[in-house]
Parts: structure tokens; sequence; C-alpha cells
């Protein structure tokens, strides 16, 4: 069996995420995803610590580039849009279309285990931490940071669900920026 492959951990995670789908998470075994692309068991586990995280990989990255997108935020932008700043240069660096599919089936596959919904929701508690942690760096208040943060993970949870959901055109930033404008009509003009 090949052990170094160029694409190996490419190729596990498709082929995991295919054998989730058709038979569910619990019924597929490390050594069935290795053995379906030619790989060992052991090659597996230098690419994930356990089966789930084949469906997590990446997790970091993503958080680093909403983290970065805050970050490189012009210096004299609101809050609101460095959070627009932050969300648009996230995803559409990490979801574009060729993604959707992938994303589409992922989600699923979380949605049928409590176990992997847990860790799902923790992944987005992180991100909310680190947009808030973020936010105070660039000198926003803790109070106003924790909620322009957790308002930021709860807008991207929502586009990423109508993202998944659909196959019209539009990119995930779109419809985040779409569901900002929503989120803007909500509260309105202070009275």
């Amino acid at each position: 069996m090949v052990r170094w492959a160029p694409g190996s951990r490419e190729r596990l995670q498709a082929a995991a995420l295919e054998a989730f789908v058709e038979r569910g998470f619990e019924s597929v075994t490390v050594a069935e995803i290795a053995a379906s692309v030619g790989l060992t068991e052991r090659t597996f586990f230098r690419y994930f610590p356990d089966k789930r995280e084949v469906l997590f990989h990446g997790q970091e990255t993503l958080e680093a580039a909403f983290v970065d997108g805050i970050r490189d935020a012009p210096a004299d932008a609101s809050t609101a849009d460095v959070l627009r700043h932050a969300l648009r240069a996230a995803t559409e660096w990490w979801f574009p279309e060729e993604r959707r599919a992938f994303a589409r089936a992922r989600s699923g596959i979380i949605a049928q285990d409590p176990a992997l919904l847990e860790r799902e929701l923790a992944k987005m508690r992180n991100l909310s931490a680190a947009l808030g942690t973020a936010l105070e760096e660039r000198g926003v208040s803790p109070v106003r940071a924790r909620l322009a943060a957790e308002t930021a993970t709860t807008v991207f949870h929502v586009a990423f669900g109508q993202w998944i959901a659909t196959d019209d055109e539009k990119s995930l930033a779109d419809i985040i920026d779409a569901l900002l404008g929503e989120l803007g009509d909500v509260f309105g003009p202070r009275s």
C-alpha cells in the first residue's frame, strides 16, 4: 500500500464523506476509509486523530481567516464594517462554489449524529470567542465585542444553512450581505 501519495488527506476526506453518506457515520471504520483509497489505517492517523476529525479538519484555518479579516479591516471602520469585512474575507476564501456539495453532505452527516452536532456547536462557540477577542484587540469594548461576535457567528451560521440548502448562484458572501441587511431591518433606527 502507498503510504505517502500526494493528496492523501483529501482522498481520505472524500472517501470518508462518501462512506458516511452511504452508510452513516457510526457504521464506517477508519480501516475501511483508509483501505478504500489504498492507504493504511496508520496513514489515516497521521492526518486525522480520529474519524470525526475528517469532518472538522481545517477548523483552525477557518477561524484564523475570520480573525485575520477583523485584523485586516481598515483602522477607522465601524464594528459592523469590521465584521462585514471579516465575514466576506473568510467566506470568499474558504467557501467557493465548488465546496458547496461537500459542505452540504458534511452538514447532513453532522445533523444526524448528536455527538457531531455537539462538536459543530462547540466550533461555533470557539469562532464567536475568537471574533470577540479580535474585536477587543481592536479596542472594541468587551460587551460590544461579545454582542458583535455572537451576532456575526449567528449570521454566518444562518447564511451557511441557506447556502447549502439551495443551488442558486448566490455566493455565501452575498447571502451574508443580504442577511446583514435583514438584521439592520430587524432593529431599524433607534426610537
